[in-house]
């Protein structure tokens, strides 16, 4: 659209015609649609984990179906008996002691981001991004009025930023840090010592933090998963916590996240979402309360298949001459360095970007991930191990058999 279109002319918003599709979706779309079309597809796209939500969440949610109580309106903020359990989950999981007026639910992890920083930021407000991020967190900061100010880490820190990047990043506008650990795309888990560093700089500099804790459940080998307002709490006035069933219970479709906050940042983001939504559904809320109020037998068994799923993409794709992969310790991301294989000629072509590798790929090899420019890193793939071992190894060894073949 011209940038002289008048306002009368426009067919779309300016704010929201300047939003970007979701990348990952898009990818694991079109690689449904390719495989329904009879091609066989491996996709590795999609942040989704491939095992059914468990048996008893979903008899909950079939009860919760049958209540008539649950045919109805429900406060905005959501089911006072989910928030509650919410509050003795996150006590629980994180040590971090809330209340349950502290706590907004949402449709989804999602709009709990974007309500979070449309509560807290005004027209011009700055947020320090760490790259590569999740292709959400950008957009949300925009269409709140902010402006994400980007820190780029690389494979060489294994994807994690420091004290020293954030504070040259700072600037008088600056109002939120955002701090996710584990990390999408690159399954990076801060130490607690890095997360301490950081949050104390927060507090120092009288910063907002939002913090993304979504995996906290997957990680692995000796990483530790360290909630930021529980390791320091003089934070906590200034942090907002953003979580939510998708992840940790396989529940992404049934659409159940919140946030947590200081009370009037939450009264505010309640506020809008009285305005946007309403409620969540009433049967996802009762399907979460059953995931919280569980134990985590489930998550374990799930986090054991990652695992195991983790270490061997990280070898077969680290046997692929011009990849560097480094290993994640947590979520289900794997967010190799295709660097050197830029520019290099493949089956008569030359990919100069890695979405030009990512399109090469899916072409030659019906393999379908997602390139780092998605992210913020161009140079990089970020591929999901959250799908079967059968899949994963026969896509990674036709990325082998194809990349394998570059050449000068």
């Amino acid at each position: 659209m011209s940038a002289a279109t008048s306002p009368s002319e426009r067919r779309v918003s300016a704010r929201i015609g300047a939003i970007s599709e979701s990348a990952t979706l898009a990818v694991d779309a079109k690689a449904k649609a390719l495989k329904a079309a009879g091609r066989p597809v491996i996709g590795f796209g999609a942040g989704e984990p491939d095992f059914p939500t468990p048996g008893y969440i979903v008899d909950a949610a079939v009860e919760a179906c049958r209540n008539p109580k649950y045919h109805r309106y429900t406060p905005a903020g959501g089911l006072p008996e989910l928030k509650a359990a919410i509050a003795e989950k996150t006590l629980r999981d994180s040590g971090y002691e809330v209340d349950a007026s502290q706590i907004l639910v949402t449709n989804g992890g999602k709009q709990a981001i974007y309500e979070a920083f449309a509560a807290i930021l005004d027209p011009g407000d700055e947020v320090i991004v760490p790259a590569p991020y999740w292709t959400t967190y950008p957009e949300s900061i925009r269409l709140a009025g902010g402006v994400p100010v980007e820190v780029v880490a690389d494979e060489t820190t294994g994807y994690r930023v420091s004290v020293e990047q954030l504070e040259a990043a700072r600037t008088e506008r600056t109002k939120v840090v955002l701090f996710v650990s584990p990390s999408n795309p690159t399954g990076a888990v801060y130490s607690e010592a890095d997360a301490k560093a950081i949050g104390e700089w927060a507090v120092e500099h009288g910063l907002w933090v939002l913090t993304d804790e979504i995996y906290e459940h997957l990680v692995y080998g000796t990483a530790k998963f360290t909630s930021l307002p529980a390791l320091v709490p003089a934070l906590r006035e200034k942090c907002i916590v953003v979580n939510g069933v998708a992840k940790t219970y396989a529940m992404t479709g049934w659409r159940v996240g919140w946030l947590i906050g200081p009370k009037d940042v939450v009264k505010a983001a309640t506020n809008l979402q009285s305005h946007a939504t309403s409620n969540v559904s009433n049967v996802a809320q009762i399907a979460a309360l059953a995931a919280v109020s569980g134990n985590l037998d489930a998550v374990a068994e799930m986090r054991t298949a990652f695992d195991r799923r983790r270490q061997t993409i990280v070898r077969m794709l680290n046997e692929i001459d011009g990849v560097l992969c480094p290993e994640p310790e947590g979520a289900f991301y794997a967010y190799p360095s295709v660097k050197a294989l830029l520019g290099k000629e493949i089956r008569g072509k030359r990919p100069a970007t890695s979405v030009e590798l990512a399109a090469l790929i899916l072409d030659e090899a019906e393999v379908a991930v997602v390139p780092g420019e998605a992210f913020g890193t161009p140079g990089y793939l970020r591929l999901s191990y959250a799908l079967g071992d059968e899949d994963l190894v026969e896509g990674v060894s036709r990325l082998q058999k194809l990349l394998g073949e570059a050449k000068d």
